[in-house]
């Protein structure tokens, strides 16, 4: 097994690009320029964040469910001029989520050579005074010899407002889900205060179990699994989210410092509960009741695998 970032430099089956690469070869190697393509790719499917689209509807809405980054491409590519480091309107965006902006991204920082992974966890800087589900990616700096958070998705506005670089989120601004569980279980935030939307009702969508899956997904991601957000498997089916409290608050104070090492990974990536089974149930929005989907590609080439 690769150690340290290396383990993160060789896209998983989810990033790789397949015969896409020349087009991310043309673009610059700088973060700065990947996250400027990046947050022309994707037009959330809720609506952006800066309100520049509304929600997506109809037969667009599918393409939330594209779990490959080659396939994603793929579909970019089809729209419009075939590049992708260009000015794209939001009719030539892919329907999709935080997910799907942080897994490109990724992709094509790992096609330049950069170690990169996505995170899964909470941003403080949508709505003031709450934890919002969020997805980002982070990236090795070599010359610092730390992880960065990178933010590909939010918009020049938003980052003025926020008042950080989006090349380097400042770790209370983004809370990775293991770093969120700790809080929570400590008593040093209020687990209500972890959730989708604060005037969304939906039990998952908030408290324990966002928090039980935010560690969970995390984990998948930090293994090469980049799962989509509404994937559910293993103790995420479960009805008590703090039922297997103590080995979750094992799992989170193992995998939350940016320096666990992808042995640990790997091993907690392993057991049963926690690894990625070869079907998942999905609770895509684009269907009334859930699917199960078979995910068993995605697993080959994993940390744990």
């Amino acid at each position: 097994m690769l150690e340290g970032p290396e383990a993160w430099r060789a896209q998983s089956v989810v990033t790789r690009v397949g015969s896409w690469g020349r087009s991310i070869d043309a673009i610059p190697s700088g973060l700065g320029a990947l996250r400027e393509v990046s947050q022309t790719l994707v037009a959330h499917y809720m609506g952006n964040s800066d309100g520049s689209t509304g929600p997506i509807t109809g037969e667009r809405l599918k393409e939330v469910d594209l779990r490959y980054a080659e396939a994603m491409f793929r579909r970019l590519l089809e729209m419009g001029s075939p590049q992708l480091a260009r000015a794209r309107p939001p009719e030539e965006r892919l329907a999709g989520c935080c997910r799907d902006f942080a897994v490109l991204y990724v992709s094509m920082a790992r096609q330049k050579g950069i170690p990169a992974r996505v995170r899964v966890g909470y941003a403080t800087y949508f709505k003031p005074g709450w934890y919002l589900d969020h997805v980002i990616a982070e990236v090795w700096d070599e010359g610092e010899g730390r992880w960065r958070l990178v933010e590909p998705e939010i918009t020049e506005k938003i980052v003025r407002r926020a008042g950080f670089d989006p090349l380097d989120v400042p770790r209370d601004q983004f809370v990775t889900g293991p770093r969120a569980w700790m809080a929570a279980r400590s008593g040093r935030i209020d687990p209500e205060r972890f959730l989708v939307l604060p005037e969304l009702e939906i039990p998952y969508t908030r408290g324990w179990l966002s928090l039980r899956h935010h560690v969970v997904q995390d984990l998948a991601a930090l293994n090469k699994a980049e799962m989509l957000v509404w994937d559910q498997w293993g103790i995420l089916n479960e009805e008590d989210p703090l039922n297997r409290g103590s080995e979750i608050d094992e799992l989170a104070s193992e995998i939350a410092e940016e320096t666990c090492p992808p042995d640990t990974v790997a091993e907690w990536s392993r057991r049963d509960g926690f690894r990625v089974t070869p079907t998942v149930t999905s609770y895509s929005p684009t269907r009334e009741e859930p699917l199960e989907v078979d995910v068993r590609a995605v697993l080959e080439g994993t940390l744990g695998s």
